[in-house]
């Protein structure tokens, strides 16, 4: 599980082609990032991946096919984002995350908001994750917790303050970039209880 605070931004430095799949090498910046180890979860750019290799400051992981099928970002050199895994210790910062990746959504604007620095982001879902999206909602944008203000159909907008913009890969967005999306878990069980109920 995961919270959505980022806690550092890594770049894929290397895509090697593996089967169906692919191997990622990513620079995280830091000699030995503390509490990581082979075969622990981290997710990258919001998709739970597993440690292969440490090599300093480069970790290793193996993507399927089915996950760079599902994500956006995973098959090229670029920054992503980087969380580890939540211990049951950890404080809760943002909100429950699987790390899987339900969609790829597609930015639409990303404008000033206001006169400290803070920018409005509008993202359109895929039609089939649009009902799980409310205002006031959690939501995760490449691996990054936001709270959605506005819904209209399958878009959405959410506000990012300066911390958010300088901490993550966010900030180098614009229309038309593709960011992987995952709803919120709650959301996601209240619906299919619903729907339980409906067809009982």
């Amino acid at each position: 599980m995961f919270t959505g605070i980022v806690q550092r931004v890594g770049r894929i430095v290397v895509v090697t082609p593996c089967g169906d799949g692919a191997r990622l090498a990513i620079d995280t910046g830091v000699p030995s990032l503390p509490g990581v180890a082979i075969g622990d979860s981290v997710a990258v750019a919001g998709c739970c991946l597993t440690v292969g290799a440490i090599e300093g400051a480069t970790l290793t992981f193996d993507a399927s096919a089915e996950t760079l099928r599902v994500t956006h970002g995973l098959t090229r050199p670029g920054d992503v984002n980087l969380e580890l895994a939540l211990r049951l210790s950890d404080r809760l910062g943002g909100h429950l995350m699987t790390g899987h990746v339900d969609g790829v959504g597609t930015v639409r604007e990303f404008a000033p908001a206001d006169a400290n620095g803070s920018v409005r982001l509008a993202i359109e879902a895929p039609a089939a994750l649009a009902r799980f999206i409310a205002a006031k909602g959690s939501i995760a944008v490449d691996g990054v917790s936001l709270t959605v203000n506005e819904v209209g159909g399958a878009n959405f907008a959410v506000n990012l303050i300066p911390h958010t913009l300088a901490a993550t890969t966010l900030k180098a967005l614009a229309p038309g970039a593709r960011v992987n999306l995952e709803i919120d878990l709650v959301a996601r069980y209240v619906a299919r209880l619903s729907e339980a109920g409906s067809n009982a």
